[in-house]
């Protein structure tokens, strides 16, 4: 047995304990066949930087899964991995690059793909650190990249196949388009806050000289591609004037006026301008009146040659120029300053531009109409909580095509090549044979493309006889965010059944934000992201991991709370304490926890077996149910009250009396619950358990290794529980009336309890040596029929009423000298506040705050003085 050190310190503990476990091949799947498969593929945390509170919020959670399932005898399998995140490592490289007065057009793609692959080996070791800090038990020998080997060959034949069945096509549509990455957007990376702009309000005159009519916009810098005016089908107040041309202000072509489904009549002036290069609305419009798409700008915002002197500006420059100039030739009538909400990328932050642009798409109405289908098999998806499911529906319901095509050089190849002669389009997994003909697309694939592979591409698809994927697909758990399942989550689901014809995962289970003491998000803008690897180094992983999965329940957000954290070390710290006890107090030739025999159990073993009992198949059930926060409720409980502050001390009575055989049957009994409850809390704290389990007799390398907990029938004693109960909230009533008259432990005193059953009688009788060492009677009297003693401090309990006389707790003399003085003192505050009230200059002239403060404290000083007067009455009276 190992010595262990008075106090927990997480840093000694965790020191080398990792590397141990990877030498010792620990992480490894088990390689039973016999034995059921339980895996989780980790969310591939992106190469741009370091590891945040919600990616060790993810892991805890699927750590503790994989513990407990390999503890409960199932082959597991944890897979790590890392995603390549496209837009978000070339934006981070690319501004590396600036400070170093670098450009990826001039360095050419080949050297630039390289310094981002040199970026890429920094990040992921550094994250690969992090997870060694947290106690991940990843198998690192199947670790995976997105951009790896296997999982491009894997996203290829997606590719090539989604194509083949017409799912995947290219063409010309309106697209988010971010002006400072360059490169379109899908829908849900656009984020929508609400802007400072304005509706210009502006002339298109007639073409034939008649007057004009009045257009709105919020983006007049676009007008240069308006092709028509549009007016509501069975619009009475211009159904004159459909048909007629309009004169495009400035630019002098001329544009028709239209009816069109697309206009509310009911807002603003029921004319809309037609831009179908430059809002999504406006492209179906132009589609069905066959209108020229003229597109004003060019990638990086400016303004392209349609605009004619505006040509170069930025488009916001462009903006104020325009606006000028349409005031001076007469055309602007009035600018109107709104609030309105506009889209920005999520990775550059700048405005997004809605603009006409050929790309790939994924048709997205027949994969979304699979996964709805299959959420109503037996073979669905499980959300938990199960409300996220709704949102899941609501998207596949109300779905868009997915542009997939990024205007980036980090990512997987668009595997299609236009021929240079023919114009031709050749898609394939392979590039052509006569390759120096064709032209391979320059773009790259959204970085969700791949990710949404990552259940069974990381498991060896699409070989389909790869042993991994047979053994481990489906996989058994997802554990992620719910702000990311349209992003991914759903995008997994659709592309496992698609191409596996099966769920990817049997369960989702989402947890929420973590947000800052003060409830906000944690941002970079704010100041307030806290590193968990600074938590690790001050508390340890142990107590961040209690921390991350005892105060939350599923789907909701938590607040980072560093008392928190104190808590859960000081939980750690009990644990320790309560192990460094029992490890003490065994004999040197201690052997390993063994089945105790329970024929020879008093009351306390008795108890404390039976709670063990439940507390195990309440954490099991919770676990398997999620539940972490309710599982960790259960295992403090447990813990902390009724096996360290209760049947510890209770065995403190054998350990120190002469009766050896007493003493070794608790020393046995002791070892078995401590290492039970090592078990039970392995899961969560990896790192603690293993070092206490391992200073202590134990069989086997690794608690990892070691059987969970399970529960044992002739443990069952729901007699045991409600005695030892009632012999409780004796003990705690006795105590809690000493503390109240500062009657120390030291000093006996008689006990009087008047019980409603005369059968708890026995309780007491037999368990007399505990309430001798507990309670410190001088009497003890417990009948039904005890009459209540004229002067006794009393507490009321199930079963029973308990008096101690108060003559036995105090000197009555002393005792009333000191109420006298305490009835002098407070006499005198409450004359002071009376003189203070009665006071018109004050009660006039101070604010109204301050005078109310005063008559609180008088109302108190009387209702103290009361309490005092009542005291020295009864103490009289006992004389």
């Amino acid at each position: 047995m190992t010595d262990l050190a008075p106090k927990y310190n997480p840093n000694e503990v965790e020191k080398g304990r990792y590397q141990e476990w990877l030498d010792e091949d620990l992480f490894k799947p088990s390689g039973d066949k016999k034995a059921h498969p339980y895996s989780i593929v980790i969310p591939p945390p992106n190469v741009t930087g370091k590891l945040h509170l919600g990616h060790a919020w993810d892991t805890a959670i699927q750590d503790t899964l994989i513990r407990f399932k390999r503890m409960e005898g199932y082959d597991t399998l944890y897979l790590p991995g890392m995603d390549h995140a496209g837009i978000a490592t070339q934006a981070k490289v690319e501004a590396k690059l600036r400070k170093q007065g670098k450009d990826r057009h001039q360095m050419g793609r080949e050297a630039f793909v390289k310094q981002v692959w040199d970026w890429k080996d920094e990040y992921a070791n550094i994250i690969k650190g992090q997870w060694a800090k947290m106690g991940l038990s990843l198998d690192y020998s199947r670790e995976r990249f997105t951009l790896d080997k296997g999982l491009s060959k894997a996203v290829r034949k997606v590719f090539v196949q989604l194509y083949n069945e017409g799912l995947i096509y290219r063409g010309e549509y309106i697209i988010n388009w971010d002006p400072e990455l360059q490169t379109a957007l899908s829908d849900i990376e656009v984020i929508h806050k609400d802007d400072k702009g304005a509706f210009y309000h502006v002339k298109y005159p007639f073409a034939d000289g008649s007057g004009f009519v009045e257009i709105a916009t919020t983006r007049p810098e676009t007008m240069f591609g308006d092709t028509a005016v549009a007016v509501a089908p069975g619009d009475e107040r211009y159904k004159d004037i459909v048909g007629k041309e309009l004169v495009l202000p400035l630019v002098g072509r001329h544009i028709p006026i239209i009816e069109d489904q697309h206009v509310d009549p009911e807002f603003g002036t029921g004319l809309v301008k037609i831009t179908p290069a430059h809002d999504p609305n406006d492209f179906q419009v132009g589609n069905r009146h066959n209108l020229e798409r003229i597109n004003v700008m060019n990638d990086d915002g400016t303004m392209n040659e349609e605009a004619g002197k505006y040509a170069g500006m930025d488009r916001f420059e462009a903006r104020e120029a325009l606006v000028k100039d349409l005031k001076k030739e007469g055309y602007l009538i009035k600018v109107e300053p709104i609030v309105h909400s506009v889209g920005h990328s999520e990775r550059s932050g700048v405005q997004v531009e809605p603009r006409l642009s050929k790309q790939w798409f994924v048709k997205m109405k027949p994969l979304a109409e699979e996964v709805l289908k299959n959420q109503k098999t037996d073979g669905k998806v499980n959300f938990v909580p199960e409300r996220f499911e709704g949102t899941l529906n609501h998207w596949m319901e109300d779905v868009h095509d997915w542009v997939i095509s990024r205007q980036l050089w980090w990512g997987h190849r668009i595997p299609a090549w236009y021929n240079k002669k023919t114009g031709e389009t050749y898609v394939g997994e392979e590039a052509p044979k006569d390759i120096e003909n064709w032209e391979q697309d320059p773009d790259v694939l959204d970085t969700w493309f791949s990710s949404a592979l990552w259940p069974f591409s990381t498991l060896g698809w699409p070989d389909t006889d790869n042993p991994d994927f047979k053994r481990y697909f489906p996989t058994n758990t997802l554990v992620t965010g719910y702000d990311i399942i349209f992003f991914w989550v759903s995008r997994m689901i659709f592309q496992g059944l698609h191409f596996t014809k099966k769920r990817p995962f049997k369960d989702v289970v989402l947890h929420g934000l973590m947000r800052d003491e003060q409830g906000r998000k944690m941002s970079k803008s704010l100041g307030n992201g806290v590193d968990p690897m600074d938590v690790v180094d001050k508390y340890g992983a142990d107590a961040l991991r209690w921390f991350l999965l005892n105060g939350t329940a599923p789907g909701q957000d938590t607040r980072y709370d560093p008392k928190k954290l104190a808590a859960a070390w000081n939980f750690i710290n009990k644990i320790w304490n309560a192990s460094r006890f029992v490890i003490m107090n065994l004999p040197e030739d201690a052997k390993p926890a063994h089945m105790p025999d329970t024929t020879q159990f008093d009351l306390a073993d008795s108890w404390i077996f039976d709670r063990l009992n439940h507390t195990v198949s309440e954490v099991t059930r919770l676990f398997d149910e999620y539940k972490f926060g309710e599982a960790g409720r259960e295992l403090y409980n447990f813990i902390w009250n009724d096996f360290c502050d209760w049947y510890i001390e209770i065995s403190k009575v054998a350990l120190n009396g002469d009766d050896e055989e007493l003493k070794a049957r608790k020393q046995e009994n002791l070892i078995w619950i401590l290492d039970q409850i090592l078990r039970l809390m392995h899961p969560i704290m990896p790192f603690v358990t293993e070092k206490l389990w391992l200073s202590m007799p134990h069989e086997g390398k690794s608690i990892m290794t070691a059987k969970y907990p399970e529960t044992h029938a002739e443990f069952e004693n729901k007699q045991a529980d409600n005695d030892m109960a009632f012999l409780i909230e004796v003990i705690k009533a006795v105590r809690n009336i000493r503390m109240e008259v500062n009657a120390p432990m030291s000093s006996q005193i008689d006990i009087m309890i008047q019980l409603d059953d005369e059968a708890n009688k026995h309780i007491l009788d037999d368990n007399f040596e505990y309430v001798e060492n507990f309670l410190h009677p001088k009497d003890l009297q417990a009948a039904a029929d005890i009459e209540a003693p004229k002067l006794a401090k009393t507490a009321v309990i199930p079963g029973a009423q308990i008096f101690v006389p108060l003559t036995e707790l105090v000197n009555v003399d002393d005792e009333l000298k000191k109420m006298e003085k305490e009835e002098k003192r407070l006499e005198e505050e409450v004359q002071r506040a009376e003189k203070k009230l009665a006071n018109q200059g004050f009660v006039a002239h101070a604010p109204e705050a301050v005078v109310n403060k005063e008559k609180e404290k008088k109302a108190d000083y009387e209702s103290q003085l009361a309490g005092v007067r009542e005291r020295m009455k009864e103490l009289k009276e006992s004389k």
